[in-house]
C-alpha cells in the first residue's frame, strides 16, 4: 500500500459516519518501531570525523548518541553539529560515568591501539556493548582478556570490521562458496600505502603494535580467510626494512602466505612504502578480484567474465553499525564478533614468528 492510499483511508476512518475516532483505536495492534540504539564514539580522529560519524546519520538500528573526547574544541564542534546534549559528552577523566547514562547502549572505540584494550574493558565493565576498531589488541592475549570482560559482564563485542558487511565482499564469498568458476585455487590479497612522517604513531611499537602488518595487514588476512571462509592451517613469511630511518623497530614491508585445509593457496603483502589495494582469486575455470579491494572509499569488482554487478554503498560502515545493533536487540552473536578479532590477532602473531624464524608456522586457531 502506498504512503498517500494508507493517509486516505486512516483519513476516512477517522471521519467515518462524522465521528472522530481516538487515534489508539487505529493503532492497535501494531508493533512499536524498533529501538534505535545511542552509540558513543571514543575518540575524534580521522575515522570518526569522516566515516563514522557521517554513516550514524544514515543507519536504522543506531544513532550518534555521545561522543568521549579529550578535545573541548572538538566538543563544541560535534555537539553543534550533531545536536549532542551536554550530558552526553564526557573526557577520558568522565569516561567510567558512562555507565549510569541510559542514552548510550554501545561504545565504539576508535583509539590508538595501545588502547583498545583498556577502554574495551573499561566500557564491558560500565555495563555497554562494545564496538572496537581494527586492529582488535596489541596481541591474542589482550584479545582474549577483552573477550573474557564482556562475556561477564554480559555485553556484546565486535570488532570494526566493515568489509563483512561490504557488498563487494559478500559477493566474493558467494562465487567461491558457489564455485562460479571452479574451486578457489591461489588468492592474492594485499594493502599498502605510503605513511605519513615519522610522527606518525603508526609508526610508534608500543603505540601501534607493529606497523603494516597491525595496521593493514589485518584486511589482506580477512581478504584471504572470509573470501575462502575457511582458516589457514600453516604459514610462511618473509618481512623486509630498507628504510631504517622511518621503520627503526617495526617491519616495513611483509610477506606471507597461508595454505587452506581446502588446498587453496594465498599470497598476501602489506608495506607502509608504497600502494596496493587487491584481492585476487584464481579457480579452475576462470577468476574474479576487488581492485580497489579494502579501500573505505569504495571497491570495484570484475570476474573473467566481465564486471560484478553489485552496488557501492555511500559508507560502509551503515551496514556494520546497523547488524550489530541488530545483534544487541536479538542477543545474537555478532558477525563481526571479537573471537574473528582474536583469530586476526593469532594469525598477525603466526606470520611474524614465520618471519623472524625462516620456518613454516603451524596453526591453531581453537579457542
Amino acid at each position: 500500500m502506498s504512503m498517500s492510499r494508507r493517509s486516505s483511508l486512516q483519513t476516512l476512518a477517522l471521519t467515518a459516519g462524522g465521528l472522530l475516532l481516538p487515534a489508539s483505536v487505529l493503532t492497535a495492534g501494531r508493533q512499536p518501531a524498533p529501538k534505535k540504539l545511542g552509540i558513543a564514539l571514543v575518540g575524534l580522529g580521522n575515522y570518526s570525523t569522516n566515516q563514522l560519524a557521517p554513516a550514524l546519520q544514515e543507519t536504522q538500528g543506531c544513532y550518534l548518541a555521545g561522543i568521549v573526547t579529550g578535545s573541548p574544541d572538538k566538543a563544541k564542534t560535534w555537539a553543534e553539529k550533531y545536536n549532542i546534549p551536554a550530558k552526553n559528552i564526557y573526557n577520558y577523566q568522565t569516561f567510567d560515568q558512562i555507565r549510569n547514562n541510559p542514552d548510550i547502549d554501545i561504545i565504539y572505540v576508535v583509539l590508538p591501539n595501545f588502547l583498545h584494550a583498556e577502554y574495551t574493558i573499561r566500557a564491558a565493565q560500565a555495563g555497554k556493548h562494545v564496538i572496537c576498531e581494527k586492529p582488535m589488541a596489541m596481541n591474542a592475549t589482550e584479545a582474549r582478556q577483552m573477550i573474557t570482560a564482556c562475556e561477564k559482564a554480559g555485553v556484546q563485542l565486535s570488532v570494526g570490521y566493515r568489509l563483512y558487511f561490504e557488498p563487494h565482499h559478500l559477493e566474493m564469498r558467494r562465487l567461491a562458496a558457489a564455485k562460479t568458476f571452479g574451486g578457489v585455487k591461489v588468492i592474492e590479497s594485499g594493502l599498502g600505502f605510503t605513511v605519513p612522517g615519522p610522527g606518525s604513531w603508526r609508526l610508534d611499537k608500543k603505540i601501534g603494535g607493529g606497523g603494516a602488518i597491525m595496521d593493514l595487514g589485518v584486511y589482506a588476512i580477512q581478504g584471504a580467510r572470509r573470501t575462502l571462509n575457511e582458516d589457514p592451517i600453516s604459514v610462511t613469511a618473509q618481512a623486509y626494512t630498507f628504510d631504517t630511518v622511518h621503520f627503526r623497530d617495526i617491519h616495513e614491508t611483509v610477506f606471507w602466505q597461508f595454505e587452506f585445509p581446502s588446498g587453496a593457496l594465498a599470497h598476501c603483502s602489506t608495506t607502509y612504502s608504497s600502494y596496493v589495494d587487491r584481492l585476487y582469486v584464481t579457480c579452475e575455470r576462470g577468476w574474479f578480484k576487488l581492485e580497489p579491494s579494502y579501500n573505505a572509499t569504495g571497491a570495484q569488482g570484475i570476474t573473467s567474465r566481465g564486471a560484478m554487478d553489485v552496488p557501492s554503498p555511500r559508507y560502509q560502515q551503515v551496514a556494520q553499525l546497523d547488524a550489530f545493533a541488530q545483534s544487541v536487540l536479538t542477543k545474537q552473536k555478532p558477525e563481526a564478533s571479537g573471537e574473528q578479532g582474536w583469530k586476526d590477532m593469532k594469525l598477525i602473531g603466526a606470520i611474524l614468528e614465520a618471519a623472524e624464524t625462516g620456518r613454516k608456522v603451524a596453526i591453531d586457531l581453537r579457542a
